[in-house]
Order: structure tokens, then C-alpha cells, then sequence
């Protein structure tokens, strides 16, 4: 079955001195339009205890410096204001939207691609108002270019992400083989076949140079020289632990899609984990659910499936041998003991092998 399917491609820019200002200030138009848009929203509920229906276009009267950069930048920072509000009203859990910072918030706009605006060539990347700017293009684009979203990393790196629409044979793969995968605080998984990811825990192992690089930053004058060279090499630190995780993530998550025809995992709220357990900071080194989201696309690419149980099935409790359900099971007992049939077994390999078997029934649905 033929199917259209979207996908991202990053590439590095070496945009020279005239392109970095126009960044930085399509950078600042987005995030001002988002915010004056957000506030006058806000004052007018206030007032008429109704919805304002503003534009970008309304704006440029008063702001005339906001024709200076892509209308398009704006259009897209409108659509993030408007998704913003439809996930507060629509999903739980999320909060009212808030104002950009310059301080907290990623530098970044998206544009999008109007009969040929945006075109990759070799090592150079043409984008809408700007021209055409250096690129490092490592990989050979095939699809349609939708979108272009430029951004701008806390080390003063430029990257770009090529949106693509392209069309893809999708056969379904019959689901021989198998696997179910428990989550893993230590290890990121462990599977029925009772192998490990091993996770390496950047993040941890990066700790006390992170801890030394934030002190010496907080020693700095605010607003000085010094303080803003200690501030990127705290963001490369940060960059570079990040670096390590993707292209573990990504590694693993191949591996385990070129094995596996069906791969079966829980419905985890990594947020509530984290809140509750109090396991903050090796939730985030794990990032299980960027991998989970890596699994996703990746399967439905190759033809296979991702099955997910629901997140109150006793995988940890119940015995992989028998069937019996513990009433009780601490988090650190690491070694489960079943009361009835005598099965000792590894905590997490037992409930990887009940995850598999829970997702087999849903598979024969």
C-alpha cells in the first residue's frame, strides 16, 4: 500500500555576518508577534469575555520592522499560538500558554516552501528572503519540500530542518518475531529475550563536569564578556551529552527494528514517574520516551507494529510462570519470588516476558 509519509532532514548552516542579524531578528519578530498576540488575547477576554481573532497582519501598521522578515515566520508563530490554546482547551494536563522568554525559550521560526522558496542544493540551502547560505547537506533529499524550520543552539550553532512529503510502498510485515520491552531505570530495557539496551548514562557520567561549568558561571558578572564564554561552555557540556543520547537512542532503536516484527511496550507517564519517584534527573538520561517515539515511526516505516498495554497491567507483579498476581511488590526488590510456583526471576526480565505475552493477545485482536 502506497502511503505519504513526512520526514525531517537536519543540516548543519555557516551563515556569514548579514544572515546571523537577519536570523536573530526573524528569531525576536516571532517571538514578539507570539507574545503581543497571547496579551492582547488575554486583555481582550478580559474586557469582552470573548475570543480575539488577531493576525501577524494587524501588527505591521504600528511595527513597520516587522516587513523587514518572513511574513511566513509570522503566519507559522500565529499557528503555534493557535495549537497552544487548542491543546489547553482539549488536553488534560495542559497548562495555559505562556509568553516566550529570549532568555529561556529556543531561538527558532519556521517558513514554508512557496514554489520553490526553499531548495537544497549541494552544501547550499536557499530559504525565503534571506538567499542562498552555506550548508554542510551530508544526505540526499527525495520527497517534496513542505517546510523549513531554522534555529539557532545555545553554543551559537545554525541548523535547519527540511520538512519532506514523499510516497512509500508499505508492505505489512507478518509478526513472526516478537519482543516485549520493560522499562528499565538502569539499563533503559529489558527484554523478553532477557537482553539489556545498556544504557550508558551520559547525562551521570557528565555530572561533575556540568556542576563544575555552572559554578564557575555563577562566579561571573552578569552582563560580562567572561560570564557569556562561560555560558557556552556550559551549553556545550549540555550540547554534547545531548549528542551522545540521540545517537544512542537512534542506534538502538535501528538495531532492535531490523531484528523484531512486533515490538510490545507499556503506556508509561514518564512525568508522573519522575514527580512521584522522585527520579528526575535518570528519567531525563533515559529519555524513554524519545525512543518510544523513535520506535513508532520507524516500524510504521519498515511495515511492523508497536503495541502498547495499558499502563495498570501488573507486568511487575504478576508471575511470568504461572499467572499469580503479588498483591504487594516494592521497588526495591529488584529479584521476584513467586509465592505459589517457587519461580525466582529477575524483576525486570519477568515483566518484559508478561509484556510480551499481554501484547500477543492484542495482536490476535
Amino acid at each position: 500500500m502506497t502511503k505519504k509519509l513526512n520526514k525531517a532532514y537536519k543540516f548543519r548552516l555557516y551563515p556569514n555576518e548579514k544572515q546571523k542579524e537577519y536570523f536573530a531578528k526573524t528569531f525576536g519578530c516571532a517571538r514578539f508577534i507570539y507574545n503581543k498576540m497571547l496579551s492582547d488575547k488575554i486583555d481582550y477576554y478580559k474586557l469582552e469575555k470573548a475570543t480575539l481573532n488577531n493576525t501577524p497582519a494587524q501588527y505591521k501598521k504600528e511595527f513597520e520592522w516587522l516587513k523587514e522578515v518572513d511574513s511566513l515566520a509570522l503566519a507559522n508563530a500565529q499557528m503555534q499560538l493557535r495549537t497552544a490554546f487548542m491543546s489547553f482547551f482539549k488536553r488534560k494536563g495542559v497548562g495555559f500558554p505562556k509568553f516566550k522568554s529570549r532568555h529561556r525559550n529556543k531561538l527558532s521560526y519556521k517558513t514554508n516552501n512557496l514554489k520553490g522558496t526553499i531548495a537544497v542544493f549541494d552544501n547550499i540551502i536557499k530559504l525565503p528572503k534571506i538567499g542562498l547560505i552555506k550548508a554542510v547537506t551530508h544526505r540526499d533529499i527525495k520527497g517534496k519540500i513542505k517546510s523549513a524550520t531554522i534555529s539557532q543552539t545555545p553554543t551559537g550553532k545554525y541548523f535547519v530542518s527540511i520538512l519532506v512529503e514523499y510516497e512509500k510502498d508499505i508492505k505489512q510485515v507478518k509478526s513472526n518475531k516478537i519482543v516485549g520491552l520493560d522499562f528499565s531505570m538502569k539499563d533503559l530495557y529489558v527484554s523478553s529475550d532477557n537482553e539489556k539496551a545498556n544504557q550508558n548514562h551520559y547525562f551521570r557520567k557528565s555530572l561533575d563536569r556540568i556542576k563544575l561549568a555552572q559554578k564557575s558561571l555563577s562566579r561571573k558578572v552578569k552582563g560580562s564578556n567572561n560570564r557569556n564564554k562561560q555560558r557556552i561552555k556550559v551549553a556545550r557540556v549540555h550540547e554534547k551529552v545531548s549528542n551522545q543520547r540521540n545517537d544512542f537512542l537512534h542506534k538502538t532503536s535501528t538495531n532492535l527494528v531490523k531484528n523484531y516484527d512486533a515490538i510490545i511496550i507499556e503506556t508509561l507517564d514518564m512525568k508522573e514517574m519522575s514527580k512521584h519517584l522522585n527520579l528526575g534527573k535518570s528519567v531525563h538520561d533515559n529519555s524513554w520516551a524519545m525512543f518510544t517515539d523513535m520506535l513508532k515511526y520507524k516500524l510504521y516505516e519498515a511495515g511492523k507494529q508497536l503495541i502498547k498495554i495499558d499502563k495498570w497491567f501488573p507486568s511487575s507483579k504478576m508471575c511470568s510462570g504461572c499467572g499469580n498476581v503479588k498483591k504487594e511488590l516494592k521497588l526495591s526488590e529488584r529479584i521476584y519470588k513467586c509465592e505459589k510456583c517457587n519461580l525466582v526471576i529477575d524483576r525486570d526480565y519477568n515483566a518484559s516476558k508478561n509484556i510480551k505475552r499481554a501484547g500477543i493477545v492484542q495482536l490476535a485482536w
